[in-house]
């Protein structure tokens, strides 16, 4: 019974999902052509036939599994499609593959995930993960692109690793952490008003740290080393219950990120750009002050889809997207976005309580920490209440690897959640 109402709120959402996109794909072409998308219908049936095949595994999948991630999935993708199309046609068209792809990732993910348990394995995807983490550093593999190496190219493929590699260290941190929760939760070391445990104890959270300095130092990718470093400390608080790790983890990441910006010239810039970007307004600082005049040109309504000139902002299609879609919806659709990410956040989070097994409650923590952490660094830097990174809004901005890791994770999401309910009905009707 709830499986088949769970499900049917999710098509009634996808529905829902699918004309509120269809709707902003119509207005952007009126606002940019002044005519209806003679594409419209084929478009509508391709998304909406990608979302029914998604919806029709999840049924036979993972029938018990929440019914509103798929939905706002969907939402955000769709409306991250009409702002690419907005600016790049043939981006466009690559992004509508990489959805296909994504899709396709997230039914195999369900399909061969038929067990958690299964991924129970903490030091095989720790070294998965280490190893895609750091692949973009293997000479004649790594690729520099924008200046961050985090691009592996093998043929005419090319990916970010880092993208597949945070769902693998999630769950190896996870089955970690399962294994030391006790020998982390006891603190006998203190200093000053603070516990914590042995100092031998610690090295997990300093080889953390030591990763995503090096991810800092060589890759030159601020974004995600602060998304491993604040994953595996949120894991480990959750875990523990021990605030203790968070004030740790924050001085640690601290004193590198200082000794970062005193060492190395591009995470000078980025705080530099974060701190007074009209220093230089016509080069380094461009692109965030043109972030600011698009929200700004928003206002609280927007311009309307297609009537904005998001075009004038560098790399709108990737890092300023969320600009992009501010300038022409406004700080109402803006807000819309924000919510959709919440709603989805606090989703992975009941599946994280209602869950009674360790392992299933750290990972839907984890991927949900992964899920909240970014979007809420990509808007940070946007809005300069960080400085900027170079992470993709999840779902919305372009990007291959990112879009098929971020319905990956989605489908562990949903694994956990079937999981769950499945365990709570048998122990009902026991």
């Amino acid at each position: 019974m709830i499986g088949a109402h769970r499900r049917t709120t999710e098509l009634g959402l996808i529905v829902l999902a699918v004309i509120v996109v269809g709707a902003a794909y119509t207005l952007a072409s009126l606002g940019t052509e002044a005519s209806i998308p003679a594409n419209v219908v084929p478009f509508l049936l391709v998304i909406f036939g990608l979302l029914i095949g998604a919806h029709i595994a999840v049924r036979k999948l993972a029938p018990l599994a929440d019914g509103i991630l798929l939905p706002l999935a969907a939402l955000l993708n769709g409306l991250g499609y009409v702002w690419i199309a907005r600016l790049d046609k043939d981006l466009a068209a690559l992004q509508a593959t990489w959805t296909a792809l994504g899709i396709l990732g997230f039914v195999l993910t369900l399909l061969f995930v038929r067990r958690m348990r299964d991924l129970d394995t903490p030091y095989t995807l720790m070294v998965v993960g280490v190893g895609l983490l750091l692949l973009p550093l293997v000479p004649g593999v790594g690729r520099t692109i924008n200046g961050a190496r985090i691009w592996v190219a093998l043929g005419p493929v090319s990916f970010q690793p880092g993208e597949f590699a945070k769902i693998a260290l999630a769950i190896s941190f996870a089955a970690y952490l399962v294994r030391k929760r006790e020998v982390l939760s006891m603190a006998t070391f203190k200093i000053g008003p603070f516990a914590f445990p042995e100092p031998r104890d610690l090295g997990p959270v300093m080889l953390a740290w030591g990763f995503s300095l090096l991810v800092m130092f060589f890759e030159k990718d601020l974004g995600s080393s602060l998304l491993f470093f604040a994953l595996f400390i949120t894991m480990v608080w959750i875990a523990t219950q021990r605030a203790t790790y968070l004030v740790l983890g924050t001085i640690l990441f601290s004193a590198g990120a200082f000794f970062a910006w005193r060492t190395f010239d591009h995470v000078q810039t980025r705080v530099t750009i974060w701190l007074n970007p009209w220093d230089d307004p016509a080069d380094k600082g461009f692109q965030v002050i043109q972030g600011w005049f698009s929200l700004a040109a928003g206002g609280v309504t927007g311009k309307g889809p297609g009537l904005g000139q998001p075009g004038l902002i560098p790399a709108a299609d990737t890092d300023f997207i969320f600009a992009a879609i501010g300038e022409e919806l406004g700080l109402l659709g803006g807000s819309l976005i924000l919510v959709a990410f919440v709603l989805m956040v606090g989703a992975g989070l009941r599946i994280a309580l209602t869950t009674d097994r360790e392992f299933d409650k750290l990972l839907a923590a984890g991927l949900t920490t992964l899920l909240g952490i970014q979007a809420f660094i990509i808007i940070g830097g946007v809005t300069r209440l960080l400085p900027l990174t170079g992470v993709t809004l999840p779902f919305i901005s372009y990007g291959g690897s990112s879009l098929v890791a971020n319905y990956v994770l989605l489908a562990l999401l949903l694994r956990i959640s079937d999981d769950s309910t499945r365990r709570i009905n048998e122990g009902a009707a026991a």
